[in-house]
């Protein structure tokens, strides 16, 4: 019989697989952008939990980000060039519904390993999954506001599921970010331990369920997603719909010339 660590993975180039016994861990692996969404990711991210789904030598699967950072939300260069063509966002439409879609049919439990700060997409991401444990350090929250869009890839579905409406409309409205302590606090995230405590935190839990019973837990895992997944269905296409409206906003190109010139964005332009 074939050692299961050594089982082949498929290879990306923004997404790295590893092994460890029925373990599999999937890797952001954008370090140098602070794991920065751009299309090839998008693309990368719409496969690699179907492959998780289909793995016959996995239980138990965790989502990690390489570096300082779990994921830096939008990259600033795919963000500017969707600004000016926003034909390009509508192509990414199907990318997005992926995304969160293969998030919640993974039966396996999925368990973030939330390393460093989850912004934007990065911070739906994290979200998603089923059991967040972060270092202390990070900061996690959702600035679409911020950059003039609508959080429509996701936030207006998974923040309100965690933390109910009223916090969720202060944090969505506002983009303000989180630290990892407050947001475990609300019961945005599970856990936050120091970062040199991380690994043992995810390493424990992650033992846990893969000696329990893989029926049971996969199959509770699926009833408790079947209320997130009626409101995602409900509420995806028209959250894309309204962010591809704000990608072709004055507000949405204000905020990319700010970002390049290093400067506050001013709102409300015609």
């Amino acid at each position: 019989m074939n050692d299961i660590t050594t089982a082949p993975v498929p290879k990306y180039e923004t997404l790295l697989l590893t092994r460890k016994g029925r373990l599999l861990t999937i890797t952001i692996n954008r370090p140098e952008s602070f794991n920065a969404v751009n299309l090839k990711l998008h693309e990368e991210l719409a496969e690699v939990f179907v492959f998780a789904a289909a793995d016959h030598c996995s239980d138990v699967i965790v989502l990690t980000g390489a570096g300082k950072a779990f994921s830096a939300g939008g990259d600033i260069s795919h963000i500017s060039n969707n600004a000016s063509h926003p034909e390009l966002f509508d192509e990414e439409v199907r990318l997005a519904k992926r995304i969160v879609f293969s998030q919640l049919d993974l039966d396996k439990p999925l368990i973030c390993r939330m390393n460093g700060h989850a912004v934007g997409l990065g911070a739906s991401l994290a979200l998603f999954c089923d059991i967040i444990y972060a270092a202390d350090h990070a900061k996690i929250g959702d600035p679409h506001v911020n950059v003039g869009l609508v959080a429509g890839d996701g936030g207006a579905i998974i923040w309100p599921q965690r933390i109910g409406l009223c916090r969720s409309k202060e944090f969505l409205l506002t983009g303000e970010l989180l630290n990892a302590k407050d947001a475990a606090n609300i019961g945005l995230i599970n856990a936050a331990v120091p970062a040199d405590e991380l690994d043992a935190k995810v390493d424990a839990l992650c033992e846990k369920l893969l000696t329990g019973a893989q029926t049971a837990i996969r199959s509770t895992k699926v009833l408790l997603n079947m209320e997130t997944k009626r409101i995602a269905h409900a509420l995806m296409d028209t959250g894309l719909a309204y962010e591809a409206l704000t990608v072709r906003s004055a507000d949405h190109r204000e905020a990319v010339a700010a970002m390049k010139e290093k400067r506050a964005p001013v709102f409300g332009r015609k």
